[in-house]
């Protein structure tokens, strides 16, 4: 299975079925500054390896990162839970959230409470700025994944992972600083030196999805509090 980027965004080379087992994930660059991901070694001078992780190393990566997570907890870090609708929701998606985490070496849990954030698992979700989907993609970032159809929960899925996954990588794993730039895009969080920008939307999204996160806790990831703004 490979995934290849054009300008540092992931385009779907070839589609095959969903792995069970874990695979590795390698990362390559060529001189046109396109970006690949793949489970297999590419063959050819032109590609040049960036790192190679076995995606369970790459979850576990992920997972301590979360739980260095030190933040003072308050009543608004408190997250209410699932209504039934949304768990059914939610449980519809499931398969579907743990292939894409495996894929990208995410905690299937990051996906879900980005996934609740954005749209609730609403597939048909439509932003006042034109996000779509259920990760609420913006035309312009699903067309440099090469997301076809947004609306279509598998296409979404694949390129909101895809996008985390560069986000982390880009900004050292560090959780906060890749949900600013998931939010607000990536430079504005390099605009600011590296910091999450300064504008009450980003800032309240990094803490919605960190609760969302916290509440996944039981079964995926151990995170102690929540932030406030940097």
């Amino acid at each position: 299975m490979l995934f290849g980027a054009f300008g540092g965004g992931v385009w779907l080379l070839c589609w095959g079925s969903v792995p069970i087992a874990m695979a590795d994930v390698y990362k390559y660059a060529d001189a046109h500054g396109n970006v690949y991901f793949t489970d297999v070694p590419l063959k050819g001078g032109q590609y040049r390896l960036q790192w190679h992780r076995e995606s369970g190393q790459l979850a576990e990566e992920n997972r301590a990162r979360f739980s260095q997570l030190q933040i003072e907890r308050s009543p608004r870090g408190e997250s209410k839970p699932l209504s039934r609708s949304l768990r059914a929701r939610r449980a519809r998606y499931e398969a579907l959230v743990s292939a894409n985490a495996r894929r990208h070496g995410l905690s299937p849990a990051l996906l879900h409470a980005v996934i609740r954030a954005e749209s609730a698992y609403d597939p048909r979700a439509v932003s006042s700025a034109g996000a779509q989907g259920l990760m609420q993609l913006m035309p312009a970032t699903a067309a440099r994944y090469g997301v076809a159809d947004s609306f279509d929960p598998a296409d979404n899925v694949s390129g909101g992972a895809a996008y985390l996954r560069d986000l982390l990588d880009l900004f050292d794993n560090d959780l906060r600083l890749a949900l600013a730039g998931y939010n607000a895009g990536e430079g504005a969080v390099l605009k600011h030196g590296r910091k999450i920008p300064p504008y009450a939307e980003t800032q309240a999204y990094v803490r919605k999805v960190l609760q969302y996160l916290w509440a996944e806790r039981p079964v995926h990831v151990t995170i102690s509090s929540v932030p406030g703004e940097d």
